[in-house]
């Protein structure tokens, strides 16, 4: 499912495959990888891929409204 994820924030965002590659360090089979699920990169990876493509991660408690953010919490606390 992270790979569909992935997959739509690029094409949202008017990237390729090999724009983000470059602009994370990973080859553009790499990305290829995680978008097809062959491979499945960690949560630093997921965020770091959503922040060049303009999106935030943003976690939502549907019973209590809250949201967290990256940006909204303690990096201690993860």
């Amino acid at each position: 499912m992270i790979g569909k994820i992935l997959r739509t924030m690029r094409r949202k965002s008017n990237l390729s495959q090999e724009q983000i590659g470059q602009l994370t360090g990973f080859a553009r089979n790499t990305i290829s990888q995680y978008e097809n699920g062959i491979n499945q990169p960690d949560f630093k990876t997921i965020e770091k891929i959503a922040n060049i493509c303009g999106y935030q991660i943003t976690f939502y408690n549907a019973k209590t409204k809250d949201k967290l953010t990256t940006d909204n919490i303690d990096r201690e606390e993860i």
